[in-house]
């Protein structure tokens, strides 16, 4: 008896991005399934026994929480993973407390995406250094979205942060990790 390949939904607004991240997963053994937005990929769900889910934090107008969600309720033994270009530890930890195996920034590829839904035999083990460098990148794309917020004072970004104001201006003169 054969087993059949997983059924794997990327649901994510970029075209170019969703595209290319389902053709790599393709060549990775899953069977990819594409959705931009949330009613495209509730669709999705109701006509195919999905396994895994990539899912966007921002879908257009949509919340990628909301699909994470209502994807969890209707298929509960689905494997999902949260990705996003917009990320802070808050969103993180809802996503992992609304049923999501892990929350990757963007830009994540298909390896990356494989080792989050478990599937870590088939691709090589990543560094443990790399790991804690996309939190760092988590934080420092926060950081900056706050200081835009902010208008770039540091004062009051380091308020809304709950940071003294040297220890920001420490964070922000070193470079983002990688």
């Amino acid at each position: 008896m054969t087993r059949r390949a997983p059924n794997l939904l990327v649901a994510d607004d970029d075209d170019v991005f969703r595209e290319q991240l389902a053709r790599a997963l393709r060549s990775r053994g899953v069977v990819p399934w594409t959705a931009e937005g949330y009613e495209a990929a509730m669709q999705v769900a109701a006509e195919t026994e999905l396994d895994l889910g990539v899912v966007d934090l921002k879908l257009g107008n949509d919340s990628g929480l909301d699909l994470v969600r209502d994807l969890l309720r209707a298929a509960p033994g689905l494997k999902l993973v949260v990705l996003t270009g917009y990320g802070s530890i808050a969103t993180a930890v809802r996503a992992v407390r609304l049923g999501a195996l892990d929350y990757l920034a963007k830009p994540a590829d298909a390896d990356d995406v494989m080792r989050a839904l478990g599937y870590a035999e088939a691709v090589p083990e990543a560094p443990r250094d790399e790991a804690s460098a996309s939190l760092a990148r988590v934080e420092w794309e926060h950081i900056q979205r706050v200081l835009a917020e902010c208008d770039g004072n540091v004062t009051h970004a380091a308020r809304r942060l709950g940071l003294h104001r040297r220890s920001l201006q420490r964070k922000l003169g070193r470079p983002p990790s990688e």
